[in-house]
């Protein structure tokens, strides 16, 4: 609950949220005049983020990164109820298809390179707001709620409900009337990248029987993979996109030895490029 009973008194989540934000709001500002930035995907977590900016009276700046890749129904409501979030979208220089073909390798658990070509990028320079919970997965509860990225320039994070649980964001949701995507009224826990790899195999197999038409881009895009790797004399066993995309959507990985990491027979020696 966002109000708890605690023996050191009555424990208000909401006001210490807000009181994050207005706690390191000079030094946002510091950083960029116009505040923090708001890394918007369109999910629950991120709209209450930036409800949450709005009821501190904070400077910020919402910014969603556009994947390319993402279900059309949560970029119609970006589009429709966060405008702003819009107008300051961040384009990639290359789409899902493009990126998948200039790496030569499906992105994969291991290999994640769409999340750092697609959206880790965004923000340098700024202070980053972010709906980042403990309560989503293992890798995120050992997160801090301040960090610091001193890579390409440098960013640093706040998380202001990095404590909050799932039931909690829905609360608040539901009691300050916070817009949220429909998709979530379907059943759906979480949103993003359609038939991302380091989704449950559940939410892919249904990401590829809802978007047909985001699953055949995948094939066609790793005909053109494969292409590219007979082009660059690379190692390539495999004939067709949908070979790959099948055993792709079962998560069929080779195990990687001690010398080199094999996918599907080919090498990951693209990692760099």
């Amino acid at each position: 609950m966002l109000k708890e009973l605690t023996l050191m008194g009555e424990v208000d989540k909401v006001q210490i949220a807000l009181n994050r934000l207005k706690l390191h709001e000079a030094e946002a500002l510091r950083m960029n005049p116009r505040g923090y930035y708001v890394a918007f995907s369109g999910g629950k977590d991120s709209c209450v983020v930036l409800d949450l900016c709005r009821r501190a009276g904070v400077a910020h700046h919402a910014h969603y990164a556009l994947t390319t890749v993402d279900p059309p129904e949560l970029v119609q409501f970006i589009k429709r109820e966060y405008p702003e979030a819009w107008e300051n979208r961040e384009r990639p220089k290359l789409s899902m298809w493009e990126l998948i073909v200039k790496k030569r390798l499906p992105p994969t658990r291991r290999m994640r390179y769409c999340c750092q070509y697609l959206k880790e990028g965004n923000g340098i320079g700024n202070f980053v707001l972010t709906g980042i919970r403990h309560a989503e997965s293992l890798r995120r509860s050992k997160r801090k709620m301040e960090e610091t990225c001193k890579n390409k320039g440098g960013k640093m994070y706040l998380h202001p409900i990095i404590d909050w649980s799932t039931s909690d964001v829905w609360e608040y949701i539901h009691a300050y009337h916070v817009h949220y995507c429909s998709l979530y009224d379907e059943g759906r826990e979480r949103l993003g990248c359609v038939m991302c790899p380091y989704a449950k195999q559940s939410s892919r197999d249904a990401d590829m029987k809802r978007w047909p038409k985001i699953a055949k881009c995948y094939e066609r895009a790793f005909d053109r993979m494969i292409q590219k790797r007979k082009e660059d004399g690379m190692v390539c066993k495999w004939k067709s996109g949908h070979e790959v995309l099948k055993r792709w959507m079962n998560n069929d990985y080779s195990k990687p030895d001690d010398k080199s990491i094999s996918l599907f027979g080919m090498m990951l020696d693209e990692t760099d490029t």
